[in-house]
Parts: structure tokens; C-alpha cells; sequence
């Protein structure tokens, strides 16, 4: 069966980011929503089962996260929000995106 998880790591204080809102959408339907936990993922995984080959997106809420953790002085955030496009090919792989994140940069990839 396949699946779809993330997870966010906070790269400049060197933890995972807790806190977090993250959307996922596909063709701009909504498909789920959630907040990473304590160990910066989500309870669940975003998707599971025979996934639906195409293209979606995930909308990490980093500006609220970033103000909140204190790492923007000014309140307002160099990156707010920030979606990540990626395609799924094969229905039933597992498919890990997650998000490195520092206050002006971050990076993605297909993790495992």
C-alpha cells in the first residue's frame, strides 16, 4: 500500500519544528490538513492506500511557526508559506517530502 508522510526540521535551532500547519492539495481540491507534532511529523500519514498518480502540493504554514518560535524579530518572515509541487507515479510507493527549515532557506527531497 502507499503512502504520503513528511516531517519538518527546524535546521537553525537544530530540532524538529513543532507546530506547524501543513495543507495538502491535489488538482486545488483539499485533501487533508494537519499540525506537526513534538518530533516535527504528523500523527498520520497524509495519504495511505493505492495513491492517486498526479501532482500535489504541500503548504507548510512556516511564517506563523517562525514568529512564534522567536527566530523573526521584526514579525515578519522572510518565507510565510511555503508549497512544495512534487508528482506521485506509483500508486502503491511511499512518498516522504519533507521540509528543512531555517528563518531564510529551506530545502526538500524525496526522503524514505
Amino acid at each position: 500500500m502507499g503512502r504520503l508522510t513528511t516531517h519538518v526540521l527546524d535546521t537553525a535551532r537544530g530540532r524538529p519544528a513543532e507546530g506547524i500547519g501543513i495543507t495538502l492539495t491535489r488538482e486545488g481540491r483539499r485533501l487533508a490538513e494537519t499540525v506537526t507534532n513534538a518530533d516535527g511529523r504528523t500523527d498520520a500519514p497524509l495519504l495511505s492506500g493505492v495513491l492517486e498518480p498526479g501532482s500535489y502540493e504541500l503548504l507548510f504554514s512556516a511564517g506563523a511557526y517562525l514568529r512564534a518560535s522567536g527566530q523573526v524579530p521584526d514579525g515578519v518572515p522572510f518565507l510565510d508559506e511555503i508549497p512544495i509541487r512534487f508528482g506521485i507515479a506509483e500508486p502503491d510507493a511511499h512518498y516522504h517530502v519533507p521540509l528543512l527549515l531555517s528563518p531564510f532557506g529551506y530545502s526538500t527531497y524525496r526522503g524514505s
